[in-house]
């Protein structure tokens, strides 16, 4: 009897483990790993990007990425604290500055053991990625700067060189319309630093020399800021108006030319739908202007790397590369993708900031990148002294220059 029952009892086991393994395994929980950018609390591009990290989270079962919305305001004070705290996002958007105070200050995980550089064939501005030999980032956008212009208002060819530009800038500036627009004022200090750098850049100038010396007085950067004064004397722009004011402007057809980023250009089409657009290079000496780069990047902090580097090699694949690109507009990703033939349509123009890929350089001083925010400082206090109060440029850079010199020399 004992032998029956113990016969019985094995087959039940015997069955019930047939039957477990007919049966489908239940999936493992993915890993799950956040991604905050400032994009996704932007309208409109904030849901595009949602549904482009929809896309990797169904095309897997082991990692998922939620997105972490941060309003662009408050994204690096809030990123910073998290991280300074020993938490934060896993993948983290930075602007180019933050980047490298990032690095600095060990808050960022080196990348190089999951993205080999054979696998990618990578754009220009990725020489950038790498701070001390190591790579810190993956390009997640890049916008160069050249010059958009309202074809009613610029008669005939768009302006080749600064004279021609000041011309046409004072013949636009008739019956309430203006000629040109930057930012000129304290309050818009960030944006100004932009466009001082297209000038200065123009010109031949750089904010430092390869030796990581501040070259802030010399005679190309002093050329750049005459040529900013020059314009601002000319009686074409609109003197105290902010970019989100002057934008508006040319899109109302009210701003004849205006130097911007690629995706600005983007939104001036869409927003501007009745104005004959056109782009052409800045009308400066020298071809070298200013690049908007943010940053993709891993936090030191991160538990999930290897997650996190699941996420990155998908992002640099074909199709999320190409699609990534359609959502930042007439901006660049981080591999060389042909513009659709749907780009090419909505943005004829779009070649020419393409072509100034080449010719961009990082808005920061090289060799003293994480001292560019006090640098930054400096320079737009000397020039507005220069702009409203007549400060001969080069007395105000040559201040400007002692005090960047003692700022670099504090250790």
């Amino acid at each position: 009897m004992l032998s029956t029952r113990f016969r019985l009892a094995s087959l039940a086991v015997l069955a019930v483990s047939a039957a477990a393994a007919a049966m489908p395994h239940q999936a493992h929980a993915k890993e799950t790993i956040t991604f905050a950018a400032a994009s996704f609390a932007e309208p409109g591009r904030g849901d595009k990007m949602r549904a482009w990290l929809d896309k990797f989270n169904t095309s897997q079962d082991k990692v998922e990425v939620k997105p972490v919305a941060i309003p662009f305001s408050s994204f690096v004070s809030t990123v910073f604290t998290q991280m300074g705290g020993g938490s934060g996002p896993d993948l983290v958007r930075f602007d180019l500055p933050e980047f490298y105070a990032a690095a600095e200050a060990d808050r960022l995980a080196p990348i190089d053991a999951y993205i080999k550089d054979d696998d990618f064939k990578f754009g220009p501005a990725d020489q950038y990625m790498r701070i001390g030999g190591k790579r810190y980032g993956i390009v997640f956008e890049v916008s160069n700067y050249a010059m958009v212009y309202n074809k009613d208002l610029v008669k005939g060819d768009p302006p080749t060189n600064f004279d021609q530009f000041l011309a046409a800038a004072k013949a636009a500036t008739t019956g309430g319309n203006y000629g040109f627009a930057y930012r000129a004022t304290m309050a818009e200090r960030g944006g100004m630093w932009y466009d001082l750098c297209n000038f200065v850049y123009g010109f031949g100038g750089r904010w430092s020399n390869d030796k990581g010396e501040p070259t802030l007085n010399s005679p190309e950067v002093v050329q750049g800021i005459d040529a900013y004064k020059r314009v601002y004397d000319a009686g074409v722009i609109p003197k105290g108006a902010d970019a989100a004011t002057y934008r508006r402007m040319f899109a109302q057809g009210k701003l004849a030319m205006e130097i911007d980023n690629g995706g600005v250009a983007a939104n001036l089409a869409t927003e501007g739908k009745n104005i004959q657009m056109g782009a052409a290079p800045s009308p400066f000496p020298h071809k070298a202007q200013a690049m908007i780069l943010a940053p993709i990047t891993v936090n030191a902090n991160s538990k999930h790397q290897e997650a996190a580097a699941t996420f990155l090699k998908w992002m640099l694949g074909a199709e999320p590369q190409a699609e990534l690109q359609q959502i930042h507009g007439a901006s660049s990703v981080a591999t060389e993708v042909p513009r659709s033939a749907q780009e090419e349509q909505n943005w004829p123009w779009i070649h020419v900031y393409d072509e100034q890929t080449q010719n961009s350089v990082p808005p920061l001083p090289k060799g003293l990148e994480t001292k560019a925010p006090e640098i930054q400082q400096i320079v737009v206090q000397q020039v507005i002294k220069v702009l409203q109060n007549g400060t001969d440029p080069q007395q105000a850079m040559d201040e400007a220059q002692k005090k960047a010199e003692r700022l670099v020399s504090k250790k």
